[in-house]
C-alpha cells in the first residue's frame, strides 16, 4: 500500500521525489524511485492491477 501511495503521489502531483519521501516519514528519494518503478512493473505484468491503479487515479482526480 505505501508503494502504491508513493506511485500515486508521483503520478498525480508535481511534487519532487525528495518531497514525497519526506511526506512518507522521511524516506529517501531512492525509496520513492524504487516504489514507482515497482508499481510500473506490476502494472505491466497484471492487467487487473493496472485497472485498479488507474481507477484509483481517476477517483482521486475527480
Amino acid at each position: 500500500p505505501r508503494q502504491i501511495a508513493m506511485y500515486l503521489a508521483k503520478s498525480i502531483t508535481s511534487r519532487s521525489l525528495p518531497e514525497i519521501g519526506r511526506k512518507f516519514g522521511g524516506r529517501d528519494h531512492t525509496t520513492v524511485m524504487h516504489a514507482v518503478k515497482k508499481i510500473e512493473e506490476l502494472k505491466l505484468q497484471d492487467v487487473n492491477f493496472n485497472e485498479d491503479i488507474e481507477l484509483l487515479k481517476r477517483l482521486i482526480d475527480s
